[in-house]
């Protein structure tokens, strides 16, 4: 009979929820109920795990086994196996894809070795619709002491002392702009939380919030009374009904408990949270933009001068991180500075946690100290790239930042050091290219991105990055001419210097970096009319190889238009005028005989 303390900790985030997680508990409910063990054996719903790839994820404690892609229809054999006869379901462990070996503690996994989980410590530990579970992994304790041991000031000194710096992108150090907000004179503060994310293919603020909001509204706490707050808001889009779930239901319970409301802790201290939900517009991720929209008007940027440190939220001094950095406050509270920057690089100390995704094995989410390379976190933890293919290029930083090649595969990543690359840190998007990606088209999905949210205000981000983009749409439909590429890097530049907020100052970043490092794809482009990557529709031709074709007529089959001819059992040919490039033709084959060129 297991011990009274196993537990099955089912990842609950919104990817495995996707995946029939919440199934999956039912169903280990079930089969528990069927042995007779549903007195000995507790199911938690926990946060992200991170291992996205091989979601879902049960991880069984106190053993540590750690197993992948479960179905409801496994828990039977689950709980049969490994908590009746004791003995892990080999099947379900995740196998090595260098050696084929079965591996059942996580600490084993290549995606895991060289992560350090800071930020995401309690993510896949605890139920975080239970506060209890919370506080017994110290939640809280960093709260009790700063307001019973320590002044605002020495709570900002050892976050100065800590070199935290913005985890939102911009990469301000976080002491010191709680230090301005605690300077600005103001009869009323507010501190903010941005979990706004609107980063393609970013997941970060997400997964903590669905995981850990505790650390968050702690963090928040710690921040009023340091910055002389006595109201927060968490500024968060409407698109994630599960962090919103759970951050209401945190929230009621931090107030039952009195961490939140009137005398919290009894050290005479007044703070509440509420929420502020936005609409999906990326560029309220900008802290000016972002109060504009919480008061109820255009999500648009001001100039700075004054900074929402001085004049925010209502005209009030206002503190704004986002809810990365706000995870990092609690646990270098009760561990010092010292311990942090123990971590990382002396510019950047700490950890970063990625959404790493595109053409690579292991897409998950991630958290690595600051310092790892690029090429740790894409072939050792990301596993190298699928089927096999070639790495091209990497995108950090969202779609403002830039795409970076194998010469940069061994940059060690930091604020400064992206940048010096000609890329940036960013929220933590980080999405992988393989040979297969045709540069020129990435650089226009980007900036398709960047116009369609752009808040209109300024004239260079408004009409410029729609000239650039109109630019490269001629460009892949192939109407480019070679003295557009020096028109392309003298309006991006010209975008970079004078628009008004970090959307516009960054939007011409994949342009630039992809015209840096793949100057001869947009050649090609230009000058021959091709894509090298055969990406770009309008300059792709299809023809098929007289010698390997056999006249088995499938390909004339499935294509749509009829652009196909040939008797059976002979070669076939392409009409290039009907030929609509839809790809139907290469897909069917099963010789080889349809070409791209």
């Amino acid at each position: 009979m297991p011990p009274t303390n196993y537990h099955l900790l089912v990842c609950a985030g919104t990817g495995c929820r996707a995946s029939q997680s919440e199934a999956i508990v039912q169903a280990l409910h079930e089969a528990l109920e069927h042995h007779g063990l549903l007195s000995h054996v507790q199911v938690v719903r926990t946060g992200c795990f991170g291992f996205c790839e091989q979601g879902p994820v049960v991880k069984v404690m106190p053993d540590n086994t750690f197993y992948v892609q479960v179905s409801p229809l496994d828990a039977e054999e689950l709980v049969a196996e490994h908590l009746v006869k004791g003995r892990r379901l080999r099947r379900l462990l995740y196998a090595d894809p260098l050696t084929g070996h079965a591996i059942g503690d996580a600490s084993d996994m290549a995606f895991y070795k060289k992560q350090i989980r800071v930020a995401l410590r309690n993510c896949g530990f605890i139920n975080p619709e239970n506060i209890n579970e919370y506080i017994a992994r110290d939640g809280y304790a960093a709260l009790a002491r700063v307001l019973g041991e320590l002044t605002p000031e020495d709570t900002i000194a050892i976050i100065k002392e800590s070199g935290l710096r913005g985890r939102g992108g911009g990469g301000f150090p976080t002491g010191l702009k709680w230090e301005l907000t605690r300077k600005a004179a103001g009869t009323q503060k507010f501190v903010v939380c941005n979990a706004d994310e609107g980063d393609p293919g970013a997941f970060m603020d997400r997964s903590i919030l669905e995981g850990d909001p505790h650390s968050v509204i702690e963090a928040m706490a710690i921040n009023a009374y340091c910055t002389g707050a006595s109201a927060g808001l968490v500024y968060i889009r409407a698109e994630y009904p599960l962090a919103i779930k759970r951050l209401r239901h945190a929230l009621e319970q931090a107030r039952e408990y009195g961490l939140l409301g009137e005398n919290i802790l009894n050290a005479g201290f007044n703070f509440d949270i509420s929420i502020r939900y936005g609409a999906g517009a990326f560029v309220c991720g900008e802290e000016t933009a972002l109060i504009h929209s919480m008061e109820g008007g255009r999500g648009e940027p001001t100039v700075k001068p004054p900074f929402p440190s001085e004049s925010g939220y209502q005209g009030m001094p206002t503190n704004v991180n986002n809810v990365e950095t706000y995870a990092n406050i609690p646990i270098i509270v009760l561990k010092g500075a010292q311990w942090f920057r123990g971590i990382g690089t002396p510019s950047s100390p700490g950890t970063k946690v990625f959404a790493l995704a595109g053409k690579v094995n292991n897409v998950g989410l991630i958290e690595v100290p600051m310092g790892i390379t690029l090429r740790e976190v894409i072939f050792d933890i990301g596993g190298g790239i699928k089927d096999g293919k070639k790495f091209k290029a990497v995108q950090t930083g969202g779609p403002s930042g830039g795409c970076l090649t194998e010469k940069h595969l061994d940059v060690p990543i930091d604020y400064d050091n992206l940048l010096a690359a000609g890329s940036m840190m960013g929220s933590g998007g980080m999405i992988v290219m393989d040979e297969d990606d045709c540069m020129v088209a990435v650089a226009k999905f980007y900036l398709e991105f960047t116009v369609e949210e752009s808040c209109g205000k300024c004239a260079p981000c408004r009409i410029g990055n729609k000239r650039l983009h109109e630019m490269l749409e001629k460009i892949t439909s192939g109407h480019g001419v070679p003295e557009d590429l020096n028109r392309l890097r003298s309006l991006a530049q010209v975008i970079k210097d004078t628009s008004l907020c970090g959307l516009g100052q960054t939007s011409p970043n994949p342009v630039l970096s992809t015209l840096a490092h793949f100057e001869h794809e947009y050649q090609a482009h230009v000058n021959e009319g091709r894509c090298p990557a055969h990406r770009c529709k309008d300059l792709v031709h299809y023809v098929i190889d007289a010698e390997s074709c056999i006249g088995c007529t499938l390909c004339a089959r499935a294509c749509p238009v009829d652009a196909i001819a040939g008797d059976k059992k002979q070669p076939h040919v392409i009409d290039a005028e009907k030929c609509i490039r839809c790809g139907a033709c290469l897909e069917k084959c099963k010789f080889g005989a349809v070409l791209l060129t």
